[in-house]
């Protein structure tokens, strides 16, 4: 009981860079296990892959006749014609950029998922760090239980203690047990779900203490900040660029497509050689793909002032959430250190001051504060990993 404070410490722990290591080192390994990210990396590869198929001059045409002249005096003729034909968005690398572009909304989509996956593999750790302190303090709770029902089994034996206090004695023991037990299913739960997300492979995760984590004093500073990062917020400006390049690459195909090539043609006792030009005008083929294209800008634009303001509010929200979780833990932490009476009620139930049905529903309100305490930091460690998905 003198070590009960050993938990006040563990929450106001500051700088233990081992602990924020090993959540680091499970997000990693997360990220390069987890079957659902391997998929989307291969689905990522391919349609980039695919977004760049179409971006060059289509092959040259080749031709070759070979004409039986009649009669039969006149000779035969033979023609040979090489012809390329191109057109302006392909030279002006207009489809190359539309390309990339295109490739990054495919990345983006990539980092919101890796993003969903790491967040709930973090919130996993964060359950864990919170069991695992729970279950340092719950096994100091049964030790000590576990000394006291020993204590009152031999008093008596002796005749220095009656039914009734051992039995309680026994019912405290089995209470403390219990709470263990259920402790140890969980974290079961937790490992389980951390090893489904790294691909099977199992995770070790023995934390007790969390890393170092500051609220941003000034929401707004920090959202600007917050707001580039964003995948989704990425994805949907990305997309009105990418609509903006789509109006103008359907004006281009408005426009003529041109070929040039050479020809030669031989009959006999003559040959003709020299250059060829064309022009292909597109009059129906294109109609209303300009139109089309606007309207899609439009609603690109629309999308993202959408989710714009979405973000803001629900980080705001969230921000609100963490700050009032952090001055709750602050205060529990508060009470722990100064609100301590574990060993004053030891040494009153030693001295026979108090019996000890009042020793065990004081120090209930006691670890009942710890309890409460573990839960609250958990709490707010687990809002700040919400608020701060962005910059996984």
């Amino acid at each position: 009981m003198k070590k009960i404070l050993w938990i006040a410490a563990a929450l106001l722990a500051v700088s233990p860079l081992a602990a924020q290591n090993a959540t680091d080192a499970v997000l990693r390994s997360v990220e390069e296990n987890n079957t659902t990210l391997r998929a989307l990396r291969e689905e990522v590869a391919a349609e980039q892959l695919a977004n760049k198929t179409d971006i060059f001059l289509p092959g040259p045409d080749v031709e070759f006749s070979y004409l039986w002249g009649s009669p039969g005096g006149i000779g035969n003729r033979n023609d040979i014609r090489v012809t390329q034909s191109f057109d302006i968005a392909t030279i002006s690398g207009m489809k190359n950029r539309l390309a990339d572009d295109r490739n990054r909304l495919v990345g983006l989509q990539y980092k919101s998922e890796r993003i969903k996956v790491l967040l709930e593999a973090k919130q996993y750790c964060i359950e864990l760090t919170y069991y695992n302190a729970l279950r340092a303090e719950v096994a100091k709770r049964l030790r000590y239980a576990r000394t006291l029902a020993e204590g009152y089994g031999e008093r008596l034996e002796r005749g220095d203690a009656n039914r009734l206090e051992y039995n309680k004695a026994q019912l405290n023991l089995s209470a403390v047990e219990g709470e263990m037990a259920r402790i140890e299913v969980e974290r079961a739960a937790l490992l389980s779900q951390l090893a489904r997300l790294n691909g099977g492979a199992p995770v070790q995760f023995d934390d007790m203490l969390y890393g170092a984590q500051e609220l941003p004093a000034d929401f707004e500073a920090w959202y600007a900040d917050a707001e580039q990062q964003n995948p989704l917020l990425q994805y949907v400006r990305t997309q009105v660029e990418v609509s903006k390049k789509e109006v103008k690459l359907n004006k281009t195909q408005a426009l003529p497509t041109f070929s040039a090539g050479y020809m030669r043609e031989k009959t006999l006792g003559q040959a003709y050689q020299g250059v060829t030009v064309g022009m292909s005008i597109p009059l129906w083929g294109n109609k209303n793909k300009v139109k089309q294209a606007k309207t899609a800008v439009i609603a690109a634009e629309a999308r993202q002032e959408e989710a714009r303001q979405q973000f803001y509010d629900q980080l705001q929200t969230l921000y609100l959430r963490a700050d009032g979780l952090r001055q709750t833990a602050a205060k529990y932490r508060a009470s722990l250190l100064s609100l301590n009476n574990t060993e004053l009620l030891a040494k009153a139930l030693n001295a026979g001051e108090i019996s000890l049905l009042d020793y065990i529903v004081e120090i209930g309100l006691y670890y009942d504060t710890v309890n409460q305490a573990l839960s609250a930091e958990r709490d707010y460690r687990q809002a700040f990993a919400d608020l701060s998905a962005v910059e996984l």
